[in-house]
């Protein structure tokens, strides 16, 4: 299994939310085909067909756990997956 499935199985699980690296997190939205914008500390990510902006921030090295939650609730609602370059 690759380090993108075992990272996507492990936010769609919702077990370890407080668990996730935010560079892993901001890998696999590239990943999927979200844009990145950074101001500051803040990561925004958008997608063309996609009404939410998600805005990340990390706490120390790992995303918050709440974050981690709205990109779930994006991927499951958008059944969004690896887009093939």
């Amino acid at each position: 299994m690759s380090q993108y499935n075992k990272l996507l199985s492990q936010i769609l699980s919702g077990r370890s939310d407080a668990n996730i690296h935010f560079t892993e997190i901001c890998r696999l939205l590239l990943k999927i085909g979200f844009e990145e914008r950074v101001r500051g500390s803040h990561h925004i990510f958008t997608k063309e067909g996609v009404e939410e902006i998600l805005n990340l921030q990390p706490r120390g090295s790992k995303a918050k756990p709440y974050q981690v939650k709205q990109v779930r609730n994006i991927i499951l609602r958008y059944k969004l997956k690896e887009e093939n370059d």
